[in-house]
């Protein structure tokens, strides 16, 4: 079995009277792909931040490779559903933004940089601007600048919720391929069913507030995913339970 990466213990947190997250215990292994669905308003991006160490949890800890990271930033890759990309910076500049924001851009950037976006796709596109690039093109962009940060958890917050359905199908492919190649662990974020069952191994549904985690499905559709996986009658299943949880119904 793969070693633990990520570990939460007892986690809550609260914003005034309210509770987002309930007590949550989470482990997540090494190299695995973990999707998380729940509804709007239950406390998702709230793990993710405690996760990431930008809020602070009212009890409980964050461990990470068995170190304490309670609080503590720059141990994650993080992107949210917006790209933020830099309008005023090309791609390749885009891609080094971490490095940027702590110390000069080194060639040995550059070079990964260009490195990353020709091996993905996007060698052509360095010199761009963000106004000149596609939806499904600014995505990769910042999940280039994630990958770049060479974190060994990335946190993916719902990253293509804006795109339309066949961009979506597109990244999601290109997603698993990047995850293949590069062996890093993911935390997915999405209020698609579909999407969760399609890429993860593991999905963990969340109830509404005060989140928690009310079911976690180990995924045994075979890999590599493709368009027959969405008729599955095993992925057909596993959409059921996982449907039934979210409208309140039992697994």
């Amino acid at each position: 079995m793969a070693a633990t990466l990520l570990a939460l213990r007892d986690v809550t947190k609260r914003f005034g009277e309210a509770t987002a997250l309930a007590p949550t215990n989470l482990e997540i292994a090494e190299g695995s792909f973990v999707a998380i669905v729940g509804p709007s308003g239950c406390g998702k991006s709230t793990l993710f931040n405690v996760i990431a160490g930008l809020l602070r949890p009212d009890a409980g800890e964050v461990r990470l490779e068995g170190e304490l990271v309670t609080g503590a930033t720059g141990h994650v890759g993080y992107m949210l559903q917006k790209d933020l990309l830099v309008p005023w910076r090309t791609v390749e500049d885009n891609i080094t933004m971490a490095a940027r924001l702590t110390r000069r851009v080194t060639n040995a950037d550059r070079l990964e940089a260009r490195r990353v976006a020709t091996e993905y796709g996007l060698g052509e596109f360095l010199r761009h601007y963000p106004s000149a690039l596609s939806g499904g093109m600014r995505q990769r962009v910042a999940l280039m600048r994630t990958l770049v940060t060479h974190q060994p958890l990335l946190l993916l917050d719902e990253p293509f919720g804006a795109l339309d359905a066949q961009t979506r199908l597109e990244m999601q492919q290109w997603l698993l391929r990047v995850w293949r190649d590069t062996g890093r662990t993911v935390l997915f974020i999405t209020h698609d069913v579909d999407e969760s069952l399609f890429l993860a191994d593991r999905v963990l549904v969340m109830s509404p507030r005060p989140g928690r985690v009310v079911a976690d499905f180990a995924n045994p559709l075979s890999r590599p995913r493709t368009m027959e996986t969405l008729t599955d009658p095993i992925f057909i299943e596993l959409k059921s339970q996982v449907m039934r949880l979210l409208h309140g119904g039992q697994r």
